[in-house]
């Protein structure tokens, strides 16, 4: 967790702070839609009326709040009560600030805590995503009434709660393989009115009893889309889920469509901000021992480059960097481009070099020659054209196929097999 500020273009959990949001729920509710419209996250419809009427503190009655600094070791969190007043101001400000809002400690049972509850270290295993990422996924999914719905990870039941008000609770399906978050998604939901079929399982296998379904949205990253997913998908219909390699910093979303006559055709399109991994899958980050080692030099090798990398707007060469080199995460916050392989410890460090018009300074070490990498798959997408997205390909016999570009350039490689972790 304390790494995930440094980590890249992820969801971010950071100690709380005070943004200045009304203090009447109702208020600070329209304060979160209006700031979610100038970020440009959110358009009139369905999905900004539910916000604008959906009381966060009802789903999502008992939050944690970080009590130590972002690098201090252990984690401190403090679970925080609506039903506190005490605790009210605080929490609405967790609850309407935007950020990612943290609801159960290491599998914790989330219904009869006692406020005020102390954990130190562990992991937050539910959390409901940040508003801006929500908000955009909600509305592409292009949410109407009748639709049927699977909603995969139930987690804090924010995104059921949506998709429930606009489509019908009748119509919802949502899977969560831990029975503490569907019995609170239960009691929560309920307490809102709203009854969707919720079921304690495995998310990748769908919901067979209730399918087909019009739409299948996953609230956690996967390596590939689960062949269960495609099966259950109706004609016309829409699936979206991010797909991940094991590295927050290059996000991407896999946009999945399934013709009137069956065919299932994909994209992959990078985005501003992805889910984290789901269980069972490693989830890489720079530890503050090897940014640390970076800031130093220490046993750096210092070259230099006439080879500018690719811009930060090129998001579709990050995107393919990530898939064809796997294990590298960029350090977000560094003024220069900084990129690690963590498993390694390999990272390089570059900058324009301010005695040289042109030409990058670079400074690098670990078996991995990172720059080399950067280079050649830049060199790749350049005679591939460019892509901004790739193509998804569902073979017959399973493999899933990522290209971009066409002809003898075109970019291409295959998705790893889903392992199947224990439960």
């Amino acid at each position: 967790m304390p790494e995930a500020a440094h980590a890249g273009r992820t969801e971010v959990v950071v100690p709380h702070q005070n943004t200045g949001l009304p203090a009447d729920p109702v208020e600070a509710r329209a304060a979160m839609v209006a700031r979610l419209e100038d970020e440009g996250a959110l358009h009139p419809g369905p999905v900004r009326d539910v916000l604008l009427e959906l009381p966060r503190e009802v789903v999502m009655p008992q939050g944690y709040a970080r009590r130590t600094a972002l690098e201090e070791l252990p984690v401190q969190w403090q679970l925080l009560d609506w039903s506190v007043p005490a605790d009210r101001p605080e929490y609405l400000e967790v609850l309407y600030c935007g950020e990612s809002v943290l609801v159960q400690h290491e599998g914790e049972p989330m219904l009869g805590r006692t406020a005020g509850l102390r954990q130190t270290g562990g992991t937050m295993t539910s959390m409901s995503s940040g508003m801006f990422m929500t908000a955009v996924l909600m509305e592409q999914l292009q949410l109407r009434p009748g639709l049927r719905v699977a909603d995969i990870g139930t987690g804090a039941a924010v995104t059921c709660a949506i998709i429930s008000s606009i489509c019908g609770d009748q119509h919802v399906v949502s899977i969560d393989r831990d029975p503490h978050v569907t019995e609170a998604a239960r009691h929560h939901l309920a307490a809102l009115g709203l009854h969707p079929t919720l079921v304690t399982g495995d998310g990748e296998a769908g919901w067979p009893d209730r399918a087909p379904f019009d739409r299948i949205f996953a609230s956690y990253s996967l390596t590939r889309v689960p062949a269960a997913w495609l099966e259950q998908l109706a004609p016309d219909g829409t699936a979206l889920l991010h797909l991940t390699t094991g590295s927050p910093s290059w996000p991407a979303l896999a946009v999945i469509s399934k013709g009137l006559a069956g065919q299932v055709t994909g994209e992959l399109r990078p985005v501003r901000y992805g889910h984290r991994a789901g269980h069972g899958l490693d989830w890489i980050f720079l530890k503050k021992s090897l940014r640390d080692r970076i800031e130093a030099r220490e046993s750096a090798t210092l070259t230099h480059s006439r080879q500018a990398p690719p811009p930060d707007t090129a998001r579709g060469f990050w995107l393919a960097l990530n898939f064809l080199n796997p294990g590298l995460v960029r350090n977000g916050g560094a003024e220069d481009l900084v990129i690690g392989a963590p498993a390694c410890g390999s990272w390089v460090a570059a900058r324009p070099d301010s005695t040289a018009t042109g030409s990058w300074e670079v400074a690098s070490a670990g078996p991995r020659d990172i720059w080399e990498e950067i280079q050649h798959t830049a060199s790749r997408w350049a005679a591939a054209g460019s892509p901004g997205a790739y193509r998804l390909d569902f073979a017959a016999d399973g493999q899933q196929q990522l290209s971009g570009g066409a002809g003898r350039g075109e970019l291409l490689w295959t998705l790893p097999a889903m392992t199947i972790p224990a439960p």
